[in-house]
């Protein structure tokens, strides 16, 4: 495997910069950035396109053209669930009334509401 990639970038070779200007005299044309691939270890997953796009903004113009083929590979067929536990704490809390030429402080009762994952590992 080459320690190199090409940006995949559909529009890279058309951004006007330096690092992009090759050839001599008055054969000279932008070309796409080469990516030196970089190892990745412990980090996220959505790190790893940086071994194949120069900049964000080549990646969001690959992923424009090719989503539709992207989601096709493992595409959602059904929706998915995940349980829950609904937890509600009434609490002491107050706001601002306006009565009439000033604001005052007035309590209330206020609920928080806390949603919480069901451990349903039945190992």
């Amino acid at each position: 495997m080459s320690d190199y990639n090409w940006c995949h970038g559909p529009r890279c070779h058309t951004k006007a910069t330096q690092s992009r200007v090759r050839g001599s005299g008055t054969n000279k044309v932008l070309r796409t950035i080469k990516i030196k691939v970089r190892e990745y270890s412990n980090r996220h997953w959505f790190q790893g396109w940086e071994n194949h796009f120069c900049k964000v903004t080549c990646f969001f113009d690959y992923m424009k053209i090719h989503w539709q083929e992207i989601v096709k590979i493992a595409p959602c067929t059904k929706a998915q669930e995940t349980p829950i536990k609904i937890e509600k704490e009434k609490y002491e809390s107050h706001r601002y009334q306006h009565n009439g030429t000033d604001y005052q402080r007035v309590p209330y009762q206020a609920t928080r509401t806390t949603i919480k994952s069901v451990d349903n590992d039945n190992g």
